[in-house]
C-alpha cells in the first residue's frame, strides 16, 4: 500500500485533481471553484488542499536548489569540470569553493523554493482560518509546523530574512535579524507541538507530526549558539531524549534499508518527502551523479549526467587506516576495499565505485575516457572501462570523466526513469541520536555521549567501538552517517570546521584564503535579483 495516501496529496499539489478517496466517482459533480460552501467538508477535503504545500518540498531532490547549494559547499561533495562538461558558468565551482557570488541561480533558486513553500502556507492558513468549522485548528498548526521548517531552512542558509506570515499583506517584507527569526520559528513551535498528531502510520506518513516539529526545535537549539551567541545544549537534549524515549521510532538493523526503492516501511524515518516516479517526480539523483554510459547498468530509460562526485577525503573516511594501511592519502590512485576484503563500515553502501558492468555483467566502456600520456600521470589510469575511482584529479578544467565516488545511498531502480520513486528522507532518528550525544558531549556528559555514539557505530557494521569521544571523532562520526542529508555544512559550521581548506585546496600547494569560524561566508548572500525586486531587503555583512 506504499503511498497511497501521500499520492492523492501530491496530485492536488500538482493541480491535477480535486479529490481525496480512494476510489474516484467519474460521475461526481464537478465544482467551477472551490469555496467553503462546496468544500472543507471533511478531513479527506483539508488533507487534499494540504497537499498544495506539501508538494512545494519537491524541490529536495533535484539539481541546482536547496540541497546542492548545502552539499557542494561542504566537504563532501564537488561537481568537477570535466572538459565541456559542467562549468555551468562557474557556479558549482563557486559554491564548492567558498566564492559566494549574489547573481548565483542556484542561490535563486533556493530562496525560490524556500519562499514558495511559506508562501503556499500562509494561502492555506489564511484560507483555513476564514472557516467556521472544528476541523482548521489542527490543519493550521500542520501548516504552522511546515512553514516552521521552511523558516528553519532560510534561517539557516541566509540567516537575515524576512518574516511573512499574512498572506493578504500587499506591503513588501523588510529583513529580519536571524535572531528575530529564531525566536518566530521558537514561538510557532512551541504552540503548536501540542496541538500535532503523534500516530505514525498510514495517516501521517509524509506529513508534518509532533515528531517531526519536535526534531525542528531540536535543531534550533543545537544550533543556538551559531544562530543567535547563546548556547542552548540541554534544551536539545531534552527534545532529543523525548522524541528517542516516547516517539514510535526504532533503528532499522539495516542501515541502507532506510533508502531503498520501497522505504516506506522504515521504521526510522521521521519526515520523508514521498517521491513517485509517475506521479510525484523530481528526485534525479540517479541522472546527477552517474556517468553517461550508466545507462546501460541500470537500463536507464535516459543518459545520466556524469556529475556530482563524493570528495575523496570524505570517502577515504569511511576506510580504518589501521585495518587497511595504504588505502588513505591524497594521491592514491586505487579502488576502495569492499567489506569483504577487510572494510567493514557497512555505510559504503553510501558510494558506487570499482569497475562498472553493463546489466548483462560486460564490461562498460566510456569511449571519452581521457588517454594516459607517455609519464602515466596525466589521464584516466584505468583506462577506457568505466571505472569509478575515489581519486579527484582536479576541479576545473580538466576534471577526469571517472574520478570520483558516487551518490549511491539511495537505490536506484533497474529500468528506471530520470526520477526516483524513493521516499526522500528529510528527518530519522540516527540524527537524533547523534545529535543528543553531542548535546551530551558539550554538557561533559562523555560516558552517555559516548555509548550512543557507538549504538550507531554498532548498527554500520563490525566496527571496532570508540573507547573516547572527542569534538573531531563526532563530528566525522556525523559525517559518514549522515552523509548527503543535507547536515554536513551545519554541523561543519558548528564544530568550526567550515573555513578548512579542503580539496581541491588541501595538501596541493595552492593559495587559497582560510576563512575563520564566525565568518560571513558561513551565511549564502541574498540572491540579487531579490534585493531589486524588494528594496527592503538588506544584504547580508560581507557581500557587496
Amino acid at each position: 500500500m506504499k503511498k497511497l495516501i501521500n499520492i492523492r496529496y501530491f496530485l492536488i499539489g500538482l493541480g491535477m485533481s480535486y479529490f481525496a478517496s480512494s476510489c474516484v466517482d467519474l460521475e461526481e459533480e464537478v465544482f467551477s471553484e472551490v469555496t467553503a460552501d462546496n468544500f472543507f467538508k471533511t478531513d479527506e477535503e483539508f488533507i487534499s488542499a494540504l497537499g498544495q504545500a506539501y508538494t512545494s518540498l519537491g524541490g529536495l531532490g533535484n539539481h541546482s536548489g536547496l540541497w546542492s547549494i548545502n552539499e557542494i559547499s561542504s566537504d563532501e561533495i564537488t561537481v568537477s569540470h570535466k572538459g565541456g562538461d559542467w562549468f555551468d558558468g562557474g557556479v558549482l565551482l563557486q559554491l564548492h569553493q567558498h566564492e559566494f557570488k549574489t547573481d548565483n541561480p542556484f542561490l535563486q533558486n533556493s530562496w525560490n523554493f524556500l519562499f514558495g513553500g511559506i508562501n503556499t502556507c500562509n494561502r492555506l492558513i489564511y484560507s483555513f482560518e476564514a472557516l467556521d468549522n472544528p476541523n482548521s485548528p489542527a490543519f493550521i498548526a500542520e501548516l504552522r509546523a511546515l512553514r516552521a521548517l521552511y523558516y528553519y531552512w532560510a534561517m539557516d542558509a541566509f540567516g537575515n530574512v524576512p518574516i511573512v506570515t499574512d498572506f493578504t499583506d500587499v506591503e513588501a517584507p523588510a529583513t529580519k535579524s536571524r535572531k528575530e527569526v529564531y525566536d518566530f520559528i521558537l514561538k510557532e513551535l512551541n504552540e503548536i507541538i501540542p496541538l500535532l498528531p503523534v500516530a505514525k502510520d498510514g495517516t501521517t506518513y509524509g506529513r508534518m507530526t509532533k515528531w517531526s516539529a519536535l526534531m525542528i526545535r531540536m535543531k534550533l537549539y543545537l544550533n543556538a549558539e551559531v544562530y543567535t551567541g547563546t548556547a542552548q545544549w540541554a534544551l536539545a537534549a531534552a527534545d532529543a531524549s523525548e522524541i528517542i524515549n516516547t516517539g514510535p521510532y526504532s533503528l532499522m538493523p539495516s542501515y541502507k534499508d532506510n533508502f531503498a526503492i520501497n522505504n516506506s516501511r522504515s521504521t526510522e524515518n521521521i519526515f520523508v518527502y514521498p517521491y513517485d516516479k509517475v506521479f510525484a517526480g523530481g528526485f534525479n539523483w540517479v541522472m546527477m551523479t552517474l556517468h553517461i554510459v550508466s545507462q546501460s547498468t541500470f537500463n536507464l530509460t535516459q543518459q545520466p549526467w556524469n556529475g556530482y562526485q563524493t570528495v575523496e577525503e570524505f570517502y577515504n573516511s569511511y576506510i580504518d587506516p589501521v585495518k587497511n594501511p595504504g588505502v588513505q592519502g591524497p594521491v592514491w590512485r586505487g579502488l576502495a576495499l569492499s567489506p569483504s576484503t577487510g572494510t567493514v563500515d557497512g555505510r559504503l553502501s553510501n558510494f558506487l565505485v570499482g569497475p562498472q558492468v553493463r546489466a548483462d555483467g560486460t564490461t562498460l566502456i566510456d569511449p571519452g575516457v581521457e588517454p594516459t600520456d607517455p609519464t602515466g600521470r596525466n589521464g584516466d589510469p584505468n583506462g577506457p572501462p568505466l571505472t569509478f575511482m575515489p581519486y579527484l584529479n582536479e576541479i576545473s578544467p580538466g576534471g577526469l570523466r571517472q574520478a570520483g565516488a558516487r551518490i549511491a545511498k539511495y537505490e536506484f531502480e533497474r529500468g528506471g526513469t530520470n526520477n526516483m520513486s524513493n521516499d526522500f528522507v528529510i528527518f530519522r532518528l540516527s540524527d537524533v541520536i547523534l545529535s543528543l550525544a553531542e548535546a551530551r558531549f558539550r554538557l561533559g556528559q562523555t560516558t552517555e555521549a559516548l555509548a550512543l555514539v557507538n549504538q550507531i557505530r554498532s548498527r554500520a557494521g563490525n566496527l571496532d567501538p570508540f573507547t573516547t569521544l572527542t569534538a573531531e571523532n563526532l563530528l566525522a562520526e556525523r559525517g559518514r552517517e549522515m552523509y548527503v542529508e543535507m547536515t554536513r555544512r551545519q554541523d561543519l559550521i558548528r564544530f568550526k570546521k567550515y573555513g578548512d581548506a579542503w580539496w581541491p585546496f588541501a595538501g596541493m600547494n595552492r593559495p587559497k584564503l582560510v576563512h575563520s569560524p564566525g565568518s560571513f561566508l558561513e551565511l549564502f548572500p541574498i540572491p540579487a535579483p531579490q534585493l531589486l525586486a524588494n528594496p527592503r531587503l538588506k544584504q547580508n555583512p560581507g557581500y557587496n
